[in-house]
């Protein structure tokens, strides 16, 4: 491949990417409205999303741990006829927050080949722990990162989310405390 068409490449999986990251921002602001923690993610292939997920089960006080976007999002998945006929490893997951280690996990489980997240969880991410340390389940898993893909947006989100006096989900957490510190910038401050 020539410079030239590397460049093209990358700037057009760049726009895609991004245009993937803006669907499942638009989940994560329904998910802020209703005053859930505002997680939203898209499992795309081959250009088409196949299943969505939203945080639930944050608001009114009562922390639920489980049902978590991307885990909402491979449930959808599952649900599909066609799930078992695709190449797991061509489909890419997208992410308004980096997932946390039960989440990570269960992408690994999948088989999804590449994740893109947005804002990087300081307190519970998941995708920095040392795969190739873990039990053979997980450490024979192939998966490609990428962090920070429209961040600004997720940020602007999740400080929205913890500036809210009326939500008390991590409510001065090291999460929250992180967040609400990071100026609008592209990188973490």
């Amino acid at each position: 491949m020539t410079q030239s068409a590397e460049s093209e490449y990358s700037e057009e999986s760049e726009m895609n990417h991004e245009h993937f990251m803006n669907e499942a921002l638009g989940l994560a602001g329904i998910a802020l409205k209703e005053g859930e923690f505002p997680v939203g993610c898209v499992l795309v292939y081959k250009n088409q999303i196949l299943a969505t997920g939203v945080r639930k089960g944050t608001a009114g006080g009562f922390a639920n741990e489980v049902d978590h976007a991307e885990i909402m999002a491979l449930r959808n998945l599952a649900g599909r006829k066609e799930c078992n006929e695709i190449n797991r490893q061509e489909i890419t997951i997208y992410c308004t927050m980096e997932p946390c280690l039960m989440c990570f996990g269960a992408i690994l489980l999948s088989c999804i080949g590449k994740l893109v997240y947005a804002f990087e969880d300081v307190m519970g991410g998941g995708t920095g722990c040392d795969i190739k340390s873990l039990s053979p389940l997980y450490r024979n898993s192939f998966i490609e990162i990428i962090p920070g893909i429209l961040r600004k947006e997720s940020l602007d989100i999740f400080k929205a989310y913890f500036s809210n006096p009326s939500n008390s989900y991590w409510k001065g957490s090291l999460l929250a405390d992180y967040t609400l510190q990071q100026s609008s910038g592209v990188g973490p401050s």
